[in-house]
């Protein structure tokens, strides 16, 4: 069965038929080193990432590029009013999104060119354009003409009447005010780099356009993004590419937004959750499964009661993994996945179909331990073990091995715990059933799992 993928461009579910057999070339649009990254920034790393596990699952080869846009307009905002080097903002947001996404169990990218670093490829871009009709230079800016190019919004499927292209300070000479910027004169203060028609800086699409082309060439399969890109950046992202005479991208996917109150999470919304202080009071496994299961096309509404939710129901796979490790020893991955789950990871990343599958394995495989049925406990694990390995959540892998967030305080809750388990017990052995069944109840109102056996009384979470 092949894999499907739903294209933003044809706005339907296609099949993924590669252009180079047996390979993958992605490349996503990352991030924009203004500021340190929220948990929304985090989330497209994350969908893409268990994307690129699934293909390489399938046999592929995959090549996967994530861009560092570390110029733009926020970025030399963020200069001017801090007073710091738009290299040092920069610079110390790309590491603060490198420790979220390791943070997270992302695998590092095939390559992570920063757009500074590709100014030669832009000037490359516009010289083509410019000498095919497409672009023209005024005051210092080249911009690229969208009339020029009859495929204009095939992307977003707007209607070139009603466009209103964003524009930013100094835009000026344009023939037509829907035109594009590819790159931008000089301003007093700013950074620059010298051109043929002066110096200047790179607009944004130009940047993506000139990286993409030098690392995957003049077409690959993927291009990724947040559905927020769609337009203006990807759709004035092919026309240049393709006026530049690109076959650029076969498949376009775009992850939906994290939402808190209905709004899309934004610095500029001041309603931002930072990655760097949700790994302080949620374990990152926990958040990798907060953030990755759902649909990768599906908004995620942010709140604490919804991660609470995420963690129980993580800790449900954790300790059925833990038990049956402690009871049969260690477990090695089954080879492969069943076939149920892998049927629905073809299915456009179909993750909450696949993760019922994980649950339903873990409901199955508690039910052999109960029943003292080693081989298919174990048989279990191993199934659960593929599954959640192809989507990063495998609390037995060595990538999750360091001290979690909260352990110390695991080890106490466990210690006082087990007190009450002995009370409960002592109650029982002198058949004060009711003082037993109470403190069973409190125990459960609490969160917990009370499993009674041959060898003693178990906690779990609920």
């Amino acid at each position: 069965m092949s894999i499907r993928l739903y294209d933003t461009s044809a706005s339907q579910v296609r099949d993924f038929v590669p252009l180079v057999p047996g390979c993958v070339s992605i490349y996503l649009c990352g991030a924009t080193v203004q500021a340190a990254p929220h948990i929304g920034h985090i989330r497209s790393g994350l969908n893409f990432d268990v994307m690129r596990r699934w293909f390489a699952y399938r046999g592929y080869d995959v090549t996967f590029v994530r861009n560092i846009t570390d110029i733009d307009d926020k970025i030399i905002e963020k200069s001017r009013l801090s007073g710091l080097p738009w290299w040092q903002i920069g610079y110390a947001n790309e590491r603060a999104f490198n420790e979220g996404y390791d943070a997270l169990g992302c695998l590092p990218p095939t390559g992570e060119p920063r757009a500074t670093g590709h100014i030669p490829e832009m000037i490359e871009m516009m010289r083509v354009l410019i000498d095919n009709g497409h672009a023209y230079e005024a005051d210092g800016n080249v911009y690229f003409s969208v009339t020029s190019y009859p495929d204009y919004l095939s992307l977003s499927h707007q209607e070139l009447d009603n466009l209103r292209q964003p524009e930013g300070e100094g835009e000026t000479g344009k023939r037509d005010q829907r035109d594009f910027a590819l790159w931008k004169s000089v301003k007093p203060g700013e950074p620059s780099w010298e051109t043929p028609w002066g110096r200047g800086r790179p607009g944004w699409h130009l940047e993506c356009s000139a990286m993409a082309h030098k690392y995957l060439g003049p077409a690959f399969d993927i291009h990724g993004g947040g559905r927020d890109l769609v337009f203006p950046h990807h759709e004035n992202e092919i026309a240049q590419s393709k006026a530049f005479g690109d076959d650029f991208a076969t498949y376009w996917l775009h992850n939906a937004w994290v939402t808190l109150s209905g709004e899309k999470m934004s610095k500029s919304l001041g309603n931002s959750v930072l990655v760097s202080e949700m790994v302080q009071k949620w374990r990152p496994i926990v958040l990798r499964y907060y953030l990755g299961t759902p649909h990768y096309r599906s908004t995620i509404e942010y709140s604490d009661e919804a991660l609470r939710e995420a963690e129980t129901a993580f800790a449900r796979i954790e300790s059925f993994a833990q038990r049956v490790t402690e009871q049969h020893g260690e477990v090695v991955a089954a080879v492969h996945v069943p076939p149920a789950f892998g049927e629905a990871m073809d299915d456009d990343f179909g993750v909450p179909q696949a993760l019922a599958i994980v649950h339903t394995a873990v409901r199955q495989g508690n039910a052999a331990l109960a029943a003292d049925d080693k081989e298919n406990a174990v048989a279990r694990l191993a199934e659960v073990r593929a599954m959640l390995g192809v989507l990063g959540l495998d609390p037995l892998d060595a990538m999750w091995a360091g001290p979690a967030q909260g352990e110390d305080l695991h080890g106490v809750v466990d210690a006082l715990v087990k007190l009450v388990l002995e009370q409960r017990q002592a109650a029982r052995e002198r058949k004060d059933y009711a003082t037993s069944d109470a403190i069973r109840d409190r125990l459960t109102q609490a969160g917990l799992a009370i499993e009674d056996r041959a060898d003693g009384s178990r906690w779990t979470l609920g």
